[in-house]
């Protein structure tokens, strides 16, 4: 479901807009952003919440699998903010750089070849919406990082639109990320992250970038976009870090 701040923009994943058109529209939201950025984000976001999540918590579902504060519903919420990317597939690209020897990067041809794997994993999105079973393709991180030595700790997510977010690089390795195409069987629709997003489904669903074009390799932790709002470094659904502090 879709939330509308203004004819123009979406409200709810602000990412491509910057740090103070973010706030201008929260204020526009009807957010009192001088409570402070956490604050603020942390109002809006239940305003997100109320308006994507339909579902509760099921009585045929294991109640072990939805993290505390988190909702199921059968829907995939989409909460965006400002134009969805459209890179054309003969300029797309996906790279990886930082700290490395050297540089890798893949066109669209070539990242389709690499060998992939369907994964089915429940996600758990920080305005309190969960969705189980969900099945994608694509490449695990592990296929692109082979061959690889660093000394990186840390890695940056990049993505069309300027967005950005953080992680550990232990949480991108055996067997916890991927970069996916795919979703119930068909190509990743651009309001869901296509041509391909970072998939990361053991941490909130900020961390699995929309629309990602690389990942950077560095060895000190920088925050992300909605990091630098407020938003946890780490993002355990598990552990309700949703927020500063968390």
């Amino acid at each position: 479901m879709a939330v509308l701040v203004r004819d123009d923009v979406l409200l709810g994943e602000l990412a491509s807009v910057g740090s103070e058109l973010a706030l201008e529209l929260l204020e526009e939201a009807g957010v009192d952003v001088d409570l402070g950025v956490e604050r603020a984000v942390e109002r809006a976001h239940r305003g997100f919440a109320l308006a994507a999540g339909r579902g509760r918590r099921a009585a045929d579902v294991d109640p072990a699998r939805v993290p505390p504060g988190q909702y199921v519903t059968r829907d995939f919420p989409v909460l965006s903010a400002g134009p969805t990317p459209h890179t054309a597939l003969e300029l797309w690209d996906f790279s990886i750089v930082g700290e490395l020897d050297e540089p890798r990067s893949w066109t669209w041809e070539e990242f389709r070849a690499l060998p992939s794997e369907e994964i089915t994993r429940d996600i758990h999105c920080v305005t309190k919406w969960s969705k189980l079973d969900t099945v994608w393709r694509g490449v695990s991180v592990d296929t692109l990082l082979e061959g690889i030595e660093t000394a990186a700790e840390y890695v940056t997510a990049y993505s069309d639109g300027g967005y950005t977010t953080n992680l550990p690089l232990e949480d991108l390795t055996d067997g916890k990320a991927w970069v996916v195409y795919g979703y119930d069987g068909e190509p990743l629709e651009p309001e869901h992250g296509g041509p391909v997003r970072l998939l990361v489904p053991h941490l909130y669903f900020w961390k699995s970038a929309k629309w990602v074009r690389g990942l950077g390799l560095a060895d000190h932790d920088e925050p992300g976009f909605w990091e630098a709002l407020g938003y946890h470094m780490y993002g355990d659904p598990w552990r309700e870090q949703r927020y500063w502090g968390d």
